[in-house]
């Protein structure tokens, strides 16, 4: 199964969840598409999502967004970074791609290259 986390009004999001579409489809896969800002994701899926991403969790998040700054975000720890991210769906980097327990932000779309071992 592939697992994407994904925002419809993203061009990015959109290019990768059409190349997880392609990939699910040519191997028989099932393929899960998550809205997180319609269904946003629990602290406890965030965490497991951040174990399988590997890294840092800032890097999770989208800085560029208003809530990151407004909320002081800059220097939080890890536990106030998810904290924020399960209370402001928006601030979740896009598109992230989970398949054979390993995944990745696409950003680009191509990085699904290496996930999907193409």
């Amino acid at each position: 199964m592939i697992t994407i986390y994904h925002n419809p009004r993203c061009s990015k999001s959109r290019e990768a969840l059409a190349m997880a579409e392609q990939f699910s489809n040519e191997h028989k896969l099932k393929l899960d598409i998550v809205d997180y800002q319609k269904t946003p994701l629990t602290l406890a899926q965030l965490k497991d999502l951040h174990w399988i991403l590997g890294g840092p969790v800032g890097a999770m998040l989208r800085d560029s967004e208003p809530e990151y700054a407004a909320l002081g975000l800059a220097q939080a720890d890890d536990v106030a970074l998810l904290a924020a991210l399960a209370a402001h769906p928006k601030l979740l980097q896009r598109p992230i791609v989970v398949y054979l327990k390993r995944a990745v932000i696409a950003r680009p779309p191509q990085l699904l290259d290496q996930l999907f071992e193409i």
